[in-house]
Protein backbone atom coordinates (compact mmCIF):
# COMPACT_ATOMS: atom_id res chain seq x y z
CA UNK A 1 0.00 0.00 0.00
CA UNK A 2 1.08 3.64 -0.99
CA UNK A 3 2.04 5.11 2.03
CA UNK A 4 0.52 8.93 2.35
CA UNK A 5 4.42 10.80 2.25
CA UNK A 6 4.56 8.62 -1.26
CA UNK A 7 1.84 10.45 -2.63
CA UNK A 8 2.59 13.94 -0.99
CA UNK A 9 5.81 13.40 -3.06
CA UNK A 10 4.16 11.91 -6.11
CA UNK A 11 1.90 14.83 -6.21
CA UNK A 12 4.57 17.72 -6.09
CA UNK A 13 6.44 15.71 -8.69
CA UNK A 14 3.23 15.47 -11.68
CA UNK A 15 2.25 19.02 -10.23
CA UNK A 16 1.24 21.23 -13.27
CA UNK A 17 2.76 24.15 -13.72
CA UNK A 18 0.30 25.61 -16.02
CA UNK A 19 -3.37 27.09 -15.45
CA UNK A 20 -6.73 25.47 -16.91
CA UNK A 21 -7.26 29.70 -18.58
CA UNK A 22 -3.87 29.86 -20.48
CA UNK A 23 -4.53 26.07 -21.61
CA UNK A 24 -8.48 27.62 -22.90
CA UNK A 25 -6.94 30.33 -24.64
CA UNK A 26 -4.20 28.34 -26.62
CA UNK A 27 -6.83 26.46 -27.60
CA UNK A 28 -8.97 29.47 -28.97
CA UNK A 29 -5.64 30.29 -31.30
CA UNK A 30 -5.14 27.03 -32.49
CA UNK A 31 -8.72 26.45 -33.31
CA UNK A 32 -9.16 29.91 -34.93
CA UNK A 33 -5.93 29.20 -37.34
CA UNK A 34 -3.74 32.07 -35.98
CA UNK A 35 -0.95 29.34 -34.58
CA UNK A 36 -0.09 25.87 -34.73
CA UNK A 37 -0.20 23.42 -31.72
CA UNK A 38 3.53 24.15 -31.46
CA UNK A 39 3.13 27.75 -31.46
CA UNK A 40 0.61 28.38 -29.27
CA UNK A 41 2.33 26.00 -26.71
CA UNK A 42 5.11 27.71 -26.60
CA UNK A 43 3.40 31.14 -26.44
CA UNK A 44 1.04 30.31 -23.08
CA UNK A 45 3.21 27.61 -21.63
CA UNK A 46 1.41 25.17 -22.17
CA UNK A 47 2.76 21.30 -22.66
CA UNK A 48 2.14 20.51 -26.64
CA UNK A 49 0.93 17.13 -26.54
CA UNK A 50 -1.68 18.28 -23.94
CA UNK A 51 -2.55 20.63 -25.93
CA UNK A 52 -2.76 18.51 -28.66
CA UNK A 53 -5.04 16.19 -26.99
CA UNK A 54 -7.36 18.80 -26.64
CA UNK A 55 -7.54 19.99 -29.92
CA UNK A 56 -7.98 16.36 -31.78
CA UNK A 57 -10.19 15.71 -28.95
CA UNK A 58 -8.97 12.99 -26.99
CA UNK A 59 -9.32 14.55 -24.13
CA UNK A 60 -12.19 16.97 -23.15
CA UNK A 61 -11.39 20.66 -22.31
CA UNK A 62 -11.39 21.42 -18.91
CA UNK A 63 -11.30 17.97 -17.51
CA UNK A 64 -9.21 17.16 -14.49
CA UNK A 65 -5.77 14.77 -14.55
CA UNK A 66 -4.96 11.93 -13.05
CA UNK A 67 -7.08 9.03 -12.81
CA UNK A 68 -10.23 9.19 -12.96
CA UNK A 69 -12.72 9.68 -9.77
CA UNK A 70 -13.95 6.33 -8.32
CA UNK A 71 -16.86 8.17 -6.54
CA UNK A 72 -18.99 11.65 -8.30
CA UNK A 73 -18.28 14.52 -5.68
CA UNK A 74 -21.72 14.60 -4.63
CA UNK A 75 -22.06 10.53 -3.47
CA UNK A 76 -18.41 11.84 -1.99
CA UNK A 77 -20.38 14.96 0.15
CA UNK A 78 -23.14 12.17 0.96
CA UNK A 79 -20.77 10.02 2.39
CA UNK A 80 -19.09 12.80 4.09
CA UNK A 81 -22.61 14.07 5.30
CA UNK A 82 -23.20 10.18 6.47
CA UNK A 83 -20.14 10.18 8.61
CA UNK A 84 -20.83 13.17 10.28
CA UNK A 85 -24.70 12.22 11.58
CA UNK A 86 -23.65 9.08 12.56
CA UNK A 87 -21.12 10.61 14.81
CA UNK A 88 -23.12 13.15 16.17
CA UNK A 89 -25.76 10.27 17.01
CA UNK A 90 -23.22 7.70 18.71
CA UNK A 91 -22.13 5.62 15.81
CA UNK A 92 -18.61 7.24 14.98
CA UNK A 93 -17.41 4.97 11.65
CA UNK A 94 -14.13 3.50 11.79
CA UNK A 95 -11.84 3.51 8.97
CA UNK A 96 -12.87 0.57 7.29
CA UNK A 97 -16.29 0.93 7.77
CA UNK A 98 -16.53 4.37 5.78
CA UNK A 99 -14.44 2.38 3.19
CA UNK A 100 -17.01 0.02 3.12
CA UNK A 101 -19.88 2.02 2.26
CA UNK A 102 -17.83 3.88 -0.33
CA UNK A 103 -17.18 0.49 -1.75
CA UNK A 104 -20.87 0.01 -1.84
CA UNK A 105 -21.19 2.98 -3.48
CA UNK A 106 -18.90 3.07 -6.18
CA UNK A 107 -20.27 -0.84 -6.79
CA UNK A 108 -24.10 0.41 -7.21
CA UNK A 109 -22.35 3.07 -10.23
CA UNK A 110 -20.85 0.48 -11.82
CA UNK A 111 -22.60 -2.60 -11.52
CA UNK A 112 -21.00 -3.91 -15.32
CA UNK A 113 -17.91 -3.76 -13.92
CA UNK A 114 -16.18 -5.92 -11.92
CA UNK A 115 -15.61 -4.66 -8.11
CA UNK A 116 -13.06 -4.61 -6.32
CA UNK A 117 -12.99 -2.82 -2.75
CA UNK A 118 -11.73 0.51 -3.11
CA UNK A 119 -7.96 0.68 -1.32
CA UNK A 120 -5.70 2.99 0.35
CA UNK A 121 -4.71 5.08 -2.17
CA UNK A 122 -8.37 6.30 -2.21
CA UNK A 123 -8.83 6.39 1.49
CA UNK A 124 -5.19 8.39 1.62
CA UNK A 125 -6.70 10.79 -1.11
CA UNK A 126 -10.26 11.38 0.22
CA UNK A 127 -9.16 12.31 3.65
CA UNK A 128 -7.07 14.83 1.79
CA UNK A 129 -10.22 15.74 -0.20
CA UNK A 130 -12.51 16.32 3.02
CA UNK A 131 -9.79 17.19 5.58
CA UNK A 132 -12.24 20.73 6.48
CA UNK A 133 -14.80 18.63 6.71
CA UNK A 134 -14.16 15.70 9.04
CA UNK A 135 -11.20 15.07 11.35
CA UNK A 136 -9.46 11.51 12.30
CA UNK A 137 -9.26 10.41 16.61
CA UNK A 138 -8.19 7.41 17.61
CA UNK A 139 -10.91 5.54 18.92
CA UNK A 140 -10.77 4.59 22.38
CA UNK A 141 -9.13 1.18 23.78
CA UNK A 142 -12.09 -1.32 24.51
CA UNK A 143 -11.25 -3.12 27.60
CA UNK A 144 -11.70 -7.17 27.28
CA UNK A 145 -12.79 -9.87 29.18
CA UNK A 146 -15.45 -11.05 31.33
CA UNK A 147 -16.09 -7.67 33.25
CA UNK A 148 -16.18 -3.82 31.91
CA UNK A 149 -17.28 -0.87 33.86
CA UNK A 150 -19.31 1.76 32.32
CA UNK A 151 -17.43 4.80 31.53
CA UNK A 152 -18.85 7.75 33.54
CA UNK A 153 -18.22 9.55 30.40
CA UNK A 154 -20.01 7.59 27.41
CA UNK A 155 -22.92 7.61 29.93
CA UNK A 156 -22.75 11.67 29.79
CA UNK A 157 -22.42 12.13 26.32
CA UNK A 158 -25.53 9.67 25.14
CA UNK A 159 -27.74 11.53 27.78
CA UNK A 160 -26.26 14.98 26.82
CA UNK A 161 -27.53 13.76 23.29
CA UNK A 162 -30.85 12.28 24.34
CA UNK A 163 -31.61 15.55 25.97
CA UNK A 164 -30.24 17.71 22.86
CA UNK A 165 -33.07 15.72 20.36
CA UNK A 166 -35.43 15.95 22.70
CA UNK A 167 -35.59 19.66 23.32
CA UNK A 168 -34.84 19.71 19.64
CA UNK A 169 -37.63 17.59 18.71
CA UNK A 170 -40.14 18.90 21.45
CA UNK A 171 -40.19 15.44 22.27
CA UNK A 172 -40.70 15.81 26.41
CA UNK A 173 -44.19 15.03 26.56
CA UNK A 174 -44.81 12.61 23.58
CA UNK A 175 -43.65 9.27 25.00
CA UNK A 176 -45.88 7.81 22.41
CA UNK A 177 -42.94 9.02 19.58
CA UNK A 178 -39.98 7.62 22.02
CA UNK A 179 -38.91 4.03 20.74
CA UNK A 180 -36.31 1.68 21.51
CA UNK A 181 -35.13 -1.77 19.67
CA UNK A 182 -33.07 -4.64 21.65
CA UNK A 183 -32.36 -8.31 20.55
CA UNK A 184 -33.07 -10.92 22.65
CA UNK A 185 -30.90 -14.25 21.66
CA UNK A 186 -31.93 -17.75 22.48
CA UNK A 187 -29.96 -20.91 22.11
CA UNK A 188 -31.53 -24.50 20.96
CA UNK A 189 -30.75 -27.13 21.96
CA UNK A 190 -31.80 -31.30 21.30
CA UNK A 191 -34.05 -32.66 23.78
CA UNK A 192 -33.08 -34.58 26.85
CA UNK A 193 -34.87 -37.95 26.59
CA UNK A 194 -34.16 -41.36 28.82
CA UNK A 195 -33.01 -44.92 27.24
CA UNK A 196 -32.15 -47.87 28.96
CA UNK A 197 -28.38 -48.09 30.17
CA UNK A 198 -28.00 -51.32 28.23
CA UNK A 199 -29.00 -48.83 24.74
CA UNK A 200 -26.31 -46.50 25.55
CA UNK A 201 -23.54 -49.49 25.83
CA UNK A 202 -21.07 -49.13 22.91
CA UNK A 203 -22.22 -45.95 21.52
CA UNK A 204 -21.19 -42.10 21.80
CA UNK A 205 -24.17 -39.67 20.74
CA UNK A 206 -22.73 -37.40 18.44
CA UNK A 207 -22.57 -34.05 19.47
CA UNK A 208 -25.70 -32.27 18.10
CA UNK A 209 -25.65 -28.83 16.27
CA UNK A 210 -26.98 -25.87 18.48
CA UNK A 211 -29.18 -23.61 16.65
CA UNK A 212 -29.14 -19.88 17.43
CA UNK A 213 -32.37 -17.32 17.02
CA UNK A 214 -32.54 -13.98 17.49
CA UNK A 215 -35.85 -11.88 18.37
CA UNK A 216 -35.71 -7.90 17.94
CA UNK A 217 -38.46 -6.36 19.99
CA UNK A 218 -39.06 -3.00 19.63
CA UNK A 219 -41.61 -0.65 22.08
CA UNK A 220 -42.46 2.83 23.08
CA UNK A 221 -42.65 4.70 25.87
CA UNK A 222 -46.12 4.21 26.76
CA UNK A 223 -45.80 0.42 25.93
CA UNK A 224 -46.87 -0.18 22.51
CA UNK A 225 -44.66 -2.64 20.17
CA UNK A 226 -43.69 -3.31 16.44
CA UNK A 227 -44.32 -6.82 15.79
CA UNK A 228 -41.15 -8.80 16.69
CA UNK A 229 -38.21 -9.53 13.61
CA UNK A 230 -37.53 -13.59 14.23
CA UNK A 231 -34.32 -14.16 12.78
CA UNK A 232 -33.35 -17.88 12.23
CA UNK A 233 -29.12 -19.45 12.04
CA UNK A 234 -27.91 -21.05 9.00
CA UNK A 235 -31.54 -20.77 6.95
CA UNK A 236 -35.13 -21.03 7.59
CA UNK A 237 -36.93 -23.83 9.07
CA UNK A 238 -38.60 -26.37 7.11
CA UNK A 239 -42.32 -26.33 5.77
CA UNK A 240 -44.12 -22.76 6.79
CA UNK A 241 -45.25 -23.66 10.15
CA UNK A 242 -42.99 -21.56 11.73
CA UNK A 243 -44.82 -18.31 10.61
CA UNK A 244 -48.22 -19.74 10.46
CA UNK A 245 -47.68 -20.39 14.00
CA UNK A 246 -45.79 -17.51 15.22
CA UNK A 247 -46.82 -13.95 16.37
CA UNK A 248 -48.62 -12.11 14.55
CA UNK A 249 -47.06 -9.77 11.79
CA UNK A 250 -44.06 -11.24 12.63
CA UNK A 251 -41.56 -10.52 10.00
CA UNK A 252 -38.90 -13.28 9.76
CA UNK A 253 -35.24 -13.56 8.40
CA UNK A 254 -31.60 -15.22 8.75
CA UNK A 255 -27.97 -14.92 8.85
CA UNK A 256 -25.03 -17.42 9.16
CA UNK A 257 -24.77 -16.62 12.88
CA UNK A 258 -28.35 -16.05 13.94
CA UNK A 259 -27.82 -12.26 15.37
CA UNK A 260 -29.49 -9.29 13.69
CA UNK A 261 -26.65 -8.10 11.03
CA UNK A 262 -26.35 -4.87 9.38
CA UNK A 263 -28.27 -5.80 5.87
CA UNK A 264 -31.13 -7.74 8.27
CA UNK A 265 -31.53 -4.36 10.66
CA UNK A 266 -32.21 -2.54 7.32
CA UNK A 267 -34.51 -5.07 6.04
CA UNK A 268 -36.96 -4.89 9.40
CA UNK A 269 -36.37 -0.49 9.46
CA UNK A 270 -37.42 -0.32 5.84
CA UNK A 271 -40.32 -2.73 5.76
CA UNK A 272 -41.85 -3.34 9.52
CA UNK A 273 -40.63 -0.24 11.72
CA UNK A 274 -41.85 2.41 9.27
CA UNK A 275 -44.61 0.67 8.11
CA UNK A 276 -46.34 -0.19 11.56
CA UNK A 277 -44.85 2.74 13.69
CA UNK A 278 -47.10 5.62 14.30
CA UNK A 279 -47.33 8.35 11.35
CA UNK A 280 -47.34 10.87 13.58
CA UNK A 281 -43.05 12.83 13.39
CA UNK A 282 -40.89 12.98 14.01
CA UNK A 283 -39.86 9.47 16.00
CA UNK A 284 -36.70 8.96 17.80
CA UNK A 285 -35.31 5.47 17.89
CA UNK A 286 -33.30 4.36 20.73
CA UNK A 287 -30.76 1.02 20.47
CA UNK A 288 -27.48 -0.75 20.95
CA UNK A 289 -25.56 0.25 17.47
CA UNK A 290 -22.12 -1.20 18.08
CA UNK A 291 -22.76 -5.17 17.19
CA UNK A 292 -24.33 -4.26 13.64
CA UNK A 293 -23.66 -0.98 12.55
CA UNK A 294 -26.41 1.07 10.50
CA UNK A 295 -25.61 1.46 6.76
CA UNK A 296 -26.29 4.11 4.49
CA UNK A 297 -29.68 3.46 3.18
CA UNK A 298 -30.55 3.34 6.96
CA UNK A 299 -29.60 6.84 7.74
CA UNK A 300 -30.88 8.03 4.60
CA UNK A 301 -34.40 6.74 4.86
CA UNK A 302 -34.62 7.56 8.29
CA UNK A 303 -33.70 11.37 7.70
CA UNK A 304 -36.01 11.25 4.98
CA UNK A 305 -39.03 9.72 7.51
CA UNK A 306 -37.97 12.05 10.24
CA UNK A 307 -36.84 9.38 12.52
CA UNK A 308 -33.80 10.49 14.74
CA UNK A 309 -31.77 7.71 15.30
CA UNK A 310 -29.54 7.35 18.54
CA UNK A 311 -27.23 4.61 19.53
CA UNK A 312 -26.46 3.61 23.53
CA UNK A 313 -23.19 3.10 24.81
CA UNK A 314 -21.46 -0.03 25.08
CA UNK A 315 -21.90 -2.36 27.90
CA UNK A 316 -24.62 -0.54 29.55
CA UNK A 317 -27.77 -2.62 28.30
CA UNK A 318 -28.49 -3.91 31.51
CA UNK A 319 -29.02 -0.51 32.95
CA UNK A 320 -29.79 2.27 30.05
CA UNK A 321 -31.94 -0.31 27.71
CA UNK A 322 -35.58 -0.31 28.93
CA UNK A 323 -35.79 -3.82 27.17
CA UNK A 324 -33.22 -5.64 28.69
CA UNK A 325 -34.04 -3.46 32.03
CA UNK A 326 -37.31 -5.34 32.19
CA UNK A 327 -39.69 -6.92 29.46
CA UNK A 328 -36.60 -9.24 28.35
CA UNK A 329 -35.85 -11.33 31.32
CA UNK A 330 -39.83 -11.41 31.16
CA UNK A 331 -40.41 -12.88 28.00
CA UNK A 332 -37.55 -15.61 28.52
CA UNK A 333 -39.13 -16.90 32.02
CA UNK A 334 -42.53 -17.00 30.12
CA UNK A 335 -41.16 -19.09 27.50
CA UNK A 336 -38.86 -21.85 29.31
CA UNK A 337 -41.96 -22.09 31.76
CA UNK A 338 -43.79 -23.10 28.53
CA UNK A 339 -41.17 -25.45 27.88
CA UNK A 340 -42.12 -27.01 31.78
CA UNK A 341 -38.51 -25.90 32.68
CA UNK A 342 -39.25 -23.10 34.99
CA UNK A 343 -35.56 -23.12 36.48
CA UNK A 344 -33.87 -22.08 32.87
CA UNK A 345 -31.81 -19.01 33.05
CA UNK A 346 -30.47 -17.48 30.52
CA UNK A 347 -27.23 -19.20 30.39
CA UNK A 348 -29.02 -22.34 29.46
CA UNK A 349 -30.10 -24.14 26.69
CA UNK A 350 -33.53 -23.87 25.41
CA UNK A 351 -34.64 -27.57 24.29
CA UNK A 352 -37.12 -26.51 21.53
CA UNK A 353 -36.34 -27.16 17.73
CA UNK A 354 -36.38 -24.26 14.96
CA UNK A 355 -39.56 -25.15 13.15
CA UNK A 356 -41.49 -25.11 16.84
CA UNK A 357 -39.63 -21.92 18.19
CA UNK A 358 -42.31 -19.17 16.56
CA UNK A 359 -44.99 -21.41 18.44
CA UNK A 360 -43.59 -21.14 21.68
CA UNK A 361 -42.13 -17.87 21.69
CA UNK A 362 -45.61 -16.66 20.53
CA UNK A 363 -47.10 -17.54 24.01
CA UNK A 364 -44.16 -15.60 25.81
CA UNK A 365 -44.70 -12.64 23.53
CA UNK A 366 -48.16 -12.26 24.63
CA UNK A 367 -46.71 -11.03 28.06
CA UNK A 368 -46.17 -8.18 25.96
CA UNK A 369 -49.88 -7.07 25.40
CA UNK A 370 -50.93 -7.67 28.97
CA UNK A 371 -51.28 -5.22 31.55
CA UNK A 372 -48.09 -6.84 33.39
CA UNK A 373 -45.80 -6.31 30.35
CA UNK A 374 -46.98 -2.55 29.66
CA UNK A 375 -46.44 -1.51 33.33
CA UNK A 376 -42.94 -2.91 32.94
CA UNK A 377 -42.12 -1.37 29.94
CA UNK A 378 -43.19 2.12 31.35
CA UNK A 379 -41.56 1.89 34.27
CA UNK A 380 -38.12 0.42 32.57
CA UNK A 381 -37.96 3.08 30.16
CA UNK A 382 -38.39 5.31 33.73
CA UNK A 383 -35.71 3.59 35.35
CA UNK A 384 -33.35 3.79 32.75
CA UNK A 385 -34.49 7.56 32.34
CA UNK A 386 -34.92 7.10 28.75
CA UNK A 387 -38.57 8.55 29.62
CA UNK A 388 -39.37 10.66 31.57
CA UNK A 389 -35.73 12.22 30.76
CA UNK A 390 -34.00 11.79 34.40
CA UNK A 391 -30.06 13.00 34.50
CA UNK A 392 -29.50 10.99 37.61
CA UNK A 393 -29.03 7.68 35.64
CA UNK A 394 -25.78 8.97 34.17
CA UNK A 395 -24.63 9.84 37.89
CA UNK A 396 -25.11 6.38 39.13
CA UNK A 397 -24.66 4.09 36.25
CA UNK A 398 -20.87 4.08 36.61
CA UNK A 399 -21.19 3.07 40.01
CA UNK A 400 -23.01 -0.50 39.48
CA UNK A 401 -20.91 -3.31 40.16
CA UNK A 402 -18.93 -4.95 37.12
CA UNK A 403 -21.09 -7.60 35.19
CA UNK A 404 -20.60 -10.20 32.49
CA UNK A 405 -20.29 -9.00 29.06
CA UNK A 406 -21.02 -10.69 25.85
CA UNK A 407 -18.01 -11.89 24.23
CA UNK A 408 -19.44 -10.65 20.70
CA UNK A 409 -19.94 -7.52 21.91
CA UNK A 410 -16.36 -6.59 22.37
CA UNK A 411 -15.74 -7.75 18.60
CA UNK A 412 -17.71 -4.78 17.26
CA UNK A 413 -16.06 -2.42 18.80
CA UNK A 414 -13.07 0.06 17.56
CA UNK A 415 -10.11 -2.32 18.01
CA UNK A 416 -7.35 -0.41 19.75
CA UNK A 417 -5.32 2.23 17.50
CA UNK A 418 -7.86 2.48 14.67
CA UNK A 419 -9.36 5.56 13.69
CA UNK A 420 -12.65 6.62 14.22
CA UNK A 421 -14.20 8.93 11.83
CA UNK A 422 -16.06 11.91 13.05
CA UNK A 423 -16.72 15.51 13.02
CA UNK A 424 -17.23 18.06 15.80
CA UNK A 425 -17.59 21.09 13.34
CA UNK A 426 -21.08 21.14 13.56
CA UNK A 427 -23.99 21.96 16.53
CA UNK A 428 -25.95 19.26 18.28
CA UNK A 429 -27.98 16.03 16.58
CA UNK A 430 -30.25 16.26 13.67
CA UNK A 431 -32.72 14.55 12.01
Amino acid sequence: MPSRNHLDKVGRKKKKKWTEEAMERALIEVKSGRCTVRQAAKQFGVPKSSLGDRVSGRVTPGSRSGPAQLITSSDEELLVEFSLYMSKHGFPLTKQQLVSFASSIYKRQHRRVAFSKLGQTWWLNFRKRQEKNISIQPADNVVRGRTVHVRKEEVDQFFHLLSTVVEAHALGDKPHQIWTCSEMDFQLARKRVILPKANSLGCKLAPATRDYISVLACFNAVGKDIPPFIVFSKAYPGGVCYKTQGPPDALYGWSDSGCVTSELFKKWFLRHFLVYAPKERPLLLVFQGHKSPVNLEVVEAARKEDVVLLCLPPHCSPNLQPLDAGLCPLVRKRFSTLLGDATTTDATLFAVSKKDFSGVFKGAYQVAKEDEGVRIVKESFRKCGIYPLSHFVANEVHLMSQHSVDPTDGAALSMPAQHVVGGFNAPGPSA
